[in-house]
């Protein structure tokens, strides 16, 4: 195999108003440079935008239209029976063009870009031009790309590389690993040529296992391969990883191979809790909107993630729940090494519609389903993914979100499914096909958060109780007696949703016991007054021009005095009452876990 790193200076010209693709700019000299991987805004390129937004932070360099990328690249001599492959991680959606031939298109949020550009390469010289949008998504993208969290950017942020190899190659390998009998069934498909024979080797620092031979009649195989008696499970106590070198074979001949990564570990549920590798686990979780003010987007090296995790743990935090976003591979590589439970969630915060449906947006569906069949193809292997999830308090058609889960669970059955993080708030349900539930309400009485914004009262107990020490919610999880509640109010709600609110039509709905793990959604939310020392610390892509307003703000009332006093004060309530909340989700046997909003800054 050969690797070309395409990482380095790049042409570069932005386009604006969207006029690249009619000026054919990708058969043009572009008119400026930049250093790939980054991000129009990480690059300074544009103008300066003197916006001051106080929802969030203001992106210095804000711009939203087309980004072209060209670079000249040297390929090695070509043999026919190589397969060349344009990879792209971590971007928006591209455009690709060798020299003046059109390659494709290709949308992905959350997954690696995969371009084939075999055909294309026909001399050791080529020009390749990718063009960048970040406008014409399928979806909204949800903290993917909101300005709230890592911003719209537009660029190329992970690895930028062609990858030349035999097209006779490995595809879609799976590791299902059994710990009953201490072995891993491994899956795949092989592409190309007929291939007679697989070699298995797995290995981690210590210890090379016993090499192993299959042969198989056709190109998808499904092989079990025998980890013996000292296997080490993985979980958040012992993170111990494998891997497996696996070799295609012809008369002994080694075709192909590649190296993958894996753990031996089994997530499960009972009624009630979550089981890993047989044991109840607690779910000690955060959210996570990937958040990395410096940059505007989230890094794809190991380093970075393995430190973010690393102090997480040391919280105490054991799950990260990603609200309406994915990580990269850095972050799930890390989670394994470092022991971090990992729930992605598609980057959808909205309703789910029927053909029935008045404004039915059928390419949106679409597009976010295969989305999830990408995140599971890409990070399924890593045993830090043990949850997926639909979205954020979604609304619409329960039937076609129980038939998204199924499809998923029947695809690639590793992993635990829910609907979607607290979804129909005021009338919550569990589908036949949810293997958790995350919520914050079972009926409009059964309350099991401390803390609620008022569009989405009756507010919680930390709200409106005297601190205590006795408080819990097994009663409200599993009554053990049935009485009526106010649940189910016929009419119209109005909820919180994103930064704003929304009406929801919300009918009478069966008060219900739940037969699954619980977890509590999004726990926390106490708001601090500002730090106004903080502010000089945005020396990257996002500026603190909210907490410049707010300054002012109080400069004009003639408070500023008080600022830090207002600080110290407000931050030691929200302490005292982040603490009253995680004492009683510690104290309630009912509940599975906890989704913390949030552990840092937001």
């Amino acid at each position: 195999m050969t690797k070309i790193n395409l990482h380095g200076e790049w042409n570069f010209q932005l386009d604006k108003d969207k006029q690249g693709l009619n000026n054919e700019l990708y058969k043009k000299e572009l008119n400026d440079t930049i250093t790939l991987p980054t991000t129009t805004s990480e690059a300074k390129k544009g103008e300066i935008n003197t916006d001051r937004e106080v929802g969030y932070l203001t992106d210095l360099y804000k711009f939203e239209g087309f980004a072209w990328f060209s670079k000249e690249v040297e390929f090695p001599n070509k043999s026919e029976n190589d397969y060349i492959e344009l990879i792209m991680e971590r971007t928006r959606i591209t455009h690709l063009w060798i020299d003046d031939n059109y390659v494709g298109t290709y949308n992905s949020l959350c997954t690696s870009h995969h371009y084939d550009i075999t055909p294309y390469v026909n001399n050791n010289k080529h020009k390749v031009t990718i063009m960048v949008d970040n406008t014409s998504y399928p979806t909204k993208g949800g903290h993917m790309t909101s300005p709230d969290t890592q911003t719209n950017w537009n660029g190329i942020t992970g690895e930028i590389s062609i990858k030349i190899t035999n097209k006779t190659r490995l595809s879609n390998v799976k590791f299902y690993p059994n710990i009953e009998d201490k072995s891993v069934i491994v899956r795949g498909n092989i592409l190309g040529n007929k291939i007679e024979k697989v070699s298995l080797t797995a290995f981690d620092e210590i210890k090379v296992f016993d090499k192993k031979g299959y042969n198989i009649n056709n190109n998808s195989f499904e092989v079990k391969y025998l980890m013996g008696e000292d296997v080490q499970l993985w979980s958040e106590y012992n993170p111990h990883t494998y891997k497996m070198k696996i070799q295609i074979q012809n008369e002994e001949k080694v075709i192909n191979e590649d190296t993958y990564s894996f753990g031996m570990l089994s997530f499960k549920t009972n009624e009630k809790k979550f089981l890993i590798n047989g044991q109840e686990t607690f779910l000690r979780g955060k959210h996570d909107g990937l958040i990395f003010p410096l940059t505007g987007y989230a890094p794809t090296d190991l380093e970075s993630w393995i430190k973010v995790l690393k102090t997480s743990k040391e919280y105490g935090i054991n799950h990260y729940r990603f609200h309406t976003c994915c990580p990269p591979k850095a972050a799930f590589e890390a989670a394994d090494i470092v022991g971090i439970y990992m729930e992605p969630e598609l980057p959808f915060w909205g309703t789910i519609t029927t053909k029935e449906d008045e404004n039915h947006d059928e390419a949106m569906e679409e597009y976010l389903i295969k989305e999830g069949y990408r995140m599971l193809d890409e990070f399924g292997n890593h045993p830090s993914f043990v949850m997926m999830s639909l979205g954020n308090e979604l609304w619409g058609s329960k039937e076609t979100l129980n038939s998204i889960l199924k499809g998923y669970k029947e695809y690639d059955n590793r992993h635990l499914y829910v609907q979607g993080c607290n979804n129909f708030q005021w009338a919550p349900c569990i589908l036949e096909e949810d293997d958790f539930f995350s919520g914050v309400r079972f009926t409009g009485d059964r309350l099991y958060r401390g803390s609620y914004a008022m569009c989405d009262a009756p507010q919680g107990h930390i709200q409106t109780d005297a601190p205590n020490t006795i408080h819990n919610y097994d009663e409200i999880i599993r009554p053990t007696s049935k009485k009526k509640s106010s649940a189910g109010e016929v009419g119209v709600k109005q909820i919180q949703y994103g930064t704003g609110v929304k009406e929801v039509l919300v009918s009478e709905t069966e008060e219900f016991i739940p037969k699954v793990p619980v977890i509590s959604h999004e726990i926390g939310q106490y708001e601090t007054f500002p730090n106004f020392k903080e502010i000089d610390k945005y020396t990257g892509v996002l500026k603190a021009r909210n907490f410049e307003v707010f300054k002012e703000r109080l400069e004009e009332k003639g408070l500023i005095d008080k600022a830090d006093m207002y600080f110290k004060a407000s931050g030691k309530l929200a302490a005292e009452c982040y603490k009253g909340e995680l004492e009683t989700a510690f104290r309630s046997n009912e509940l599975a876990g906890f989704q913390l909003l949030d552990l840092q800054d937001f």
